[in-house]
């Protein structure tokens, strides 16, 4: 999994409200992607500036705005002075580790929360997603990766399937919500198959690099937790209604996506106990082979400890030993040897130590 960890030592002893990125570096021009929408007509296009935003502030239709790539200040600064926003959400757009929230700020809520995409290896990739919710729009930020989870909310709206054309920029901000969370599960069931097939591996054939993918799957599913767990907290708290921003048609679809969180969370410690019991699997494995090994060992010193008592006894080479004139002598002590051998094994067996 890529960036767990972001760097924010560049901000230290930076006052409130500094506009610094502190995710990866991107050279890429910032993209921005309007779609106007009401009942009976859409409008779509993509915009050169963040002044060609301000015909649609006050429009009574309903307005997204999709940023791709929150690394350039100056156009994070112009968006906050033509819609409104305060300096602090600006800062925290930039600040791409952010745990999930929801702040109300009267005219407008912030959401911020992680969308999990899967990687061309099977890794899994975090972007962080900004929204802003205002009286007649949706602003959404995100850090400009590959792709995203929207294409179907966008689709929605040009075909006009679904209640999405007929409501407001509320229901359209618990579309994206539901997007990003109803994605999660697609993670999950991706996951879900890495850990049966690490569970076969563990069980048939486990090596060292068995063990290393699974501290890869733990660190991935911490990661996973933290990203998640703190949506409970904002999904509850926009299902509760407390700003007028969201109508009351709209708070039994939030509270659904509340239920999937749930789900998501469930499944996270599920699998978290999982691999943490394959991981004890894994050192009982390798102690039980060690063990075998032992044993093997120590049946195969116990028989040669008579034998070479015997073999000892004949090699000092004594004048007065009789056997060493006898002519069956080497032939009677080899098979002598034999039977203690043989003795020996058959004890072992009857008491089922091998």
């Amino acid at each position: 999994m890529s960036r767990l960890n972001r760097k924010r030592t560049k901000k230290a002893g930076l006052p409130s409200g500094s506009l610094v990125y502190t995710g990866e570096r991107k050279d890429e021009k910032v993209s921005i992607h309007v779609i106007d929408y009401d009942e009976q007509n859409v409008t779509e296009e993509d915009l050169a500036s963040v002044a060609a935003c301000i015909p649609y502030r006050n429009k009574p239709t309903t307005t997204w705005i999709n940023v791709d790539g929150v690394h350039d200040a100056a156009i994070l600064e112009r968006f906050g002075e033509c819609f409104g926003l305060h300096r602090l959400v600006m800062e925290d757009i930039m600040n791409t580790d952010q745990r999930p929230k929801l702040e109300d700020y009267g005219e407008y809520l912030y959401i911020v929360l992680k969308m999990l995409l899967a990687g061309r290896n099977g890794e899994i990739q975090t972007e962080q997603v900004s929204i802003v919710l205002g009286a007649n729009f949706v602003l959404s930020f995100q850090e400009g990766l590959e792709g995203d989870v929207f294409n179907i909310i966008r689709d929605r709206i040009r075909s006009g399937k679904g209640r999405i054309r007929k409501t407001g920029p509320d229901y359209l901000a618990y579309s994206l919500i539901d997007a990003i969370v109803d994605n999660y599960f697609v993670i999950l069931e991706k996951l879900g198959d890495r850990i049966e097939l690490l569970e076969t591996e563990l069980i048939e054939n486990p090596t060292q690099k068995t063990v290393h993918k699974i501290y890869q799957l733990k660190r991935e599913l911490i990661f996973l937790h933290n990203a998640v767990w703190p949506l409970r907290e904002v999904v509850s708290s926009l299902g509760k209604q407390e700003s007028s921003l969201v109508r009351e048609t709209t708070v039994p679809y939030v509270r659904d996506v509340y239920d999937h969180v749930i789900h998501v969370i469930d499944s996270i410690d599920i699998y978290r106990e999982m691999i943490s019991g394959m991981l004890d699997m894994y050192l009982s494995s390798v102690s039980n082979r060690l063990n075998e090994v032992m044993k093997v060992l120590t049946v195969i010193a116990t028989i040669f400890m008579p034998l070479t008592f015997v073999a000892g006894l004949y090699g000092m080479n004594f004048k007065d030993m009789p056997e060493l004139d006898w002519r069956y002598g080497y032939p009677a002590v080899l098979g002598l040897m034999a039977v203690i051998a043989g003795i020996m094994l058959f004890y072992f067996k009857r008491k089922k130590w091998i």
